[in-house]
């Protein structure tokens, strides 16, 4: 019996790291190729805090701006509002835009692969 709680618990570890790890190589493709779409360098995807920097760069104007990614509670509603606006500056309608939020890793290269999709500058509002 012992035994196979181990198995099960290995196997539930398994698939979740497998999850985890698809969702992670999903974002970085997709902000691949909405940096390079957005004349930026694609690699700039793959390095940890530089990616956030350079999104919230190209959806604001201003980089800086994902340091409030760090604030608690706050840090929900600029996440919310940073994938809202990503899908605007692409000349995404409302929809999308949801869509965005709340299936991040898949709209981001439903963004970068639809033709229609080109970069129109940065948003003038944060919130």
């Amino acid at each position: 019996m012992m035994e196979s709680d181990y198995s099960q618990a290995l196997a539930s570890s398994t698939s979740s790291n497998v999850v985890s790890i698809l969702s992670s190589v999903l974002l970085i493709a997709g902000f691949w190729f909405l940096f390079v779409k957005a004349n930026e360098d694609g690699w700039k995807a793959v390095i940890p805090l530089y990616n956030m920097y350079t999104a919230f760069d190209i959806v604001y104007g201003n980089g800086w701006k994902c340091l409030l990614l760090l604030v608690p509670v706050l840090n929900i509603a600029v996440y919310v509002m940073f994938y809202y606006r990503l899908a605007q500056v692409f000349g995404k309608d409302t929809i999308i835009c949801i869509l965005t939020v709340l299936f991040s890793p898949i709209m981001l290269l439903v963004i970068a692969f639809t033709p229609d999709s080109s970069y129109r500058g940065p948003c003038d509002k944060f919130i």
